[in-house]
């Protein structure tokens, strides 16, 4: 049974290979202009700095150099239900370097369509067991980010030899490349 998580609430990942499942549902009327939110993966060194370039995962770069992190393609509209994009994790494959792995969602153009996190309703992410497809973990975003055009949705992270989950919820006006300058 899927723990669902609060804001700041951390849960072991018993489960190392697993897959990261992200969702929402836009209001595309209220810009006249359909959305493209993307999420993306940054594995980090214990300094919370990325270990190299590639090791940023998202839409144009869709596994990391160990093959710990594979994202299944980007989801030009985020039609439908259940996960709008997924991101496949093996935690056993992961660089020793590796001490967190960080997931966020940026709208993409965000600033030229006039789109904000406000006009994005259901978020959630959520970790499945990638052999039982057990869901283990789920966060639904609850927030309303009224002005903010990208959302650390949770994080992965390693504490005394365990990895362990973060529901974050942080909100920021900004997009990709501001995450790339705070993490490199």
């Amino acid at each position: 049974m899927a723990i669902n998580l609060q804001k700041g609430q951390r849960e072991n990942i018993d489960a190392p290979k697993f897959t990261i499942g992200l969702g929402w549902d836009t209001n595309s009327s209220s810009t006249g202009t359909a959305f493209d939110l993307d999420a993306s993966v940054f594995m980090l060194n214990d300094q919370k700095k990325l270990i190299a370039d590639e090791n940023f995962v998202f839409y144009n770069n869709l596994i990391s150099p160990d093959g710990a992190v594979e994202h299944t393609g980007d989801n030009l509209t985020g039609d439908g239900d259940g996960d709008d994009e997924q991101i496949k994790v093996d935690l056993t494959k992961a660089d020793s370097r590796v001490q967190e792995i960080c997931v966020v969602v940026t709208i993409h153009e965000a600033d030229i369509r006039r789109q904000n996190f406000g006009q994005v309703r259901n978020s959630f992410v959520r970790i499945f067991d990638a052999v039982t497809n057990e869901v283990l973990l789920k966060y639904e975003l609850e927030e309303d980010f009224s002005i903010e055009t990208a959302v650390e949705f949770g994080r992965i992270y390693k504490r005394e030899g365990k990895w362990k989950f973060e529901a974050v919820g942080v909100g920021m006006k900004g997009g990709l490349q501001d995450y790339l300058n705070k993490y490199q």
